[in-house]
């Protein structure tokens, strides 16, 4: 079967795996002891679509951040042309920090900023709206089945709040049990699908907050 370009090219017992976007080779390191040390589709979906829809999603020199970075492949696609800060849980963050240093230095418009959140929690005291925003927020498969859906949709509205210009993308390889925050989602946001990869079950939404 042909493999397209934003897909694994390499695998091997050192957990390794290597991707080609925007002319450049990302490697990246993972672990199979956590859901947030592995490379996701939804992760992949959106590194495609944004390197091949520039002209609709124009990143260049905007303020991105990232929640859920898990292995930091999206962060790392982003920060080659943005300001990217990827975020996630505490244990999560060591390997985030070496994927983002390996695969940016020299290459990124910006250096990236790798930061702990943990969704739901500390959002005024760490990410103050008045010293922060964004212009885009990332979430890529941050929906599956896990018990803090509830602080997820919470951490969305903090970044994107009402009356704001942050737009959210978020990715998603679809499971059952994501309809219900899906339904809640697009009570929360003005939610528009922008592209849909059916072979993965991937995906992807552009969303703004509702007043």
């Amino acid at each position: 079967e042909k493999r397209h370009v934003w897909e694994s090219s390499v695998y091997d017992a050192m957990q390794k795996e290597a991707f080609y976007f925007v002319g450049h080779r990302i490697c990246i390191r993972e672990a199979t002891d956590s859901f947030g040390a592995l490379v996701w589709p939804g992760a992949l979906a959106l590194c495609h679509y944004l390197e091949n829809n520039q002209q609709q999603v124009n990143l260049m020199d905007k303020a991105v951040l990232e929640i859920g970075a898990g292995t930091g492949l999206l962060s790392v696609v982003v920060s080659l042309l943005a300001w990217v800060t990827a975020t996630d849980l505490p244990d999560i963050l060591p390997n985030l920090s070496f994927n983002l240093i390996r695969n940016t230095q020299g290459r990124s418009r910006h250096t990236p900023q790798v930061k702990a959140l943990t969704w739901g929690r500390h959002h005024p005291r760490d990410f103050p709206q008045s010293t922060r925003r964004y212009d885009y927020v990332l979430a890529a498969d941050v929906v599956y089945p896990h018990g803090d859906l509830d602080g997820l949709l919470d951490t969305m509205c903090h970044f994107c709040p009402p009356g704001g210009d942050t737009t959210l993308l978020w990715a998603n390889k679809r499971f059952q049990s994501d309809m219900r925050f899906t339904e809640r989602f697009q009570r929360t946001f003005h939610a528009t699908l922008l592209a849909e990869f059916p072979q993965q079950e991937v995906r992807i939404y552009k969303a703004t907050a509702k007043e």
